[in-house]
């Protein structure tokens, strides 16, 4: 027999309490995705330089273009954070900080991952076959896809229905 769904008790914690603990988590979780950014466009920046860049065809030059401006957008992204934070300390804002920054770090993510789509198909098109190249993208695009979002996006859907159910909301199915 299935348990039956407890809300979670949660923590006592003041609001700000809440908002320090989640803007160090933030923080930890921008410290990946920084050090990624930072080390791909690193790479596409100097790969401009290379001796192999001039053989680049129209298409793979305008890729070029937008996998870099991806990249300098996934860089802003997500170290906007900490410019915001930097702008409001001291002016009570924290819980406010910690809710823009966790939406600005999302768009960074999103960006983050555009700009390894984008530079795996560059790359790959100097490898093997342009179609197959795009394919190999695509299956890697919708991997970190598999990884990144799709468990988070159950999880969330999944504490929706339990808490409906607990409060006798699921449509009819054992309200009170």
């Amino acid at each position: 027999m299935p348990h039956a769904y407890e809300p979670p008790t949660g923590r006592d914690e003041t609001k700000e309490e809440q908002a320090d603990r989640k803007w160090g988590e933030l923080l930890q979780e921008v410290r990946v995705a920084q050090t990624g950014i930072q080390i791909l466009l690193a790479f596409l920046l100097t790969s401009a330089f290379s001796p192999r860049f001039p053989e680049l065809d129209d298409f793979g030059h305008d890729l070029y273009v937008v996998t870099i401006m991806f990249g300098a957008g996934a860089t802003g992204a997500l170290i906007a954070p900490v410019t915001l934070h930097r702008m409001v300390t001291g002016h009570r804002l924290k819980p406010e900080t910690v809710l823009w920054a966790s939406r600005i770090t999302m768009v960074g993510l999103v960006l983050l991952l555009c700009t390894v789509g984008a530079a795996l198909t560059l790359i790959l098109r100097f490898v093997i076959h342009d179609s197959l190249a795009v394919w190999l993208a695509a299956a890697v695009l919708l991997w970190f896809v598999s990884c990144w979002f799709l468990p988070a996006a159950w999880l969330r859907h999944r504490n929706r229905q339990l808490q409906s159910a607990a409060r006798g909301t699921d449509g009819g199915n054992g309200g009170n």
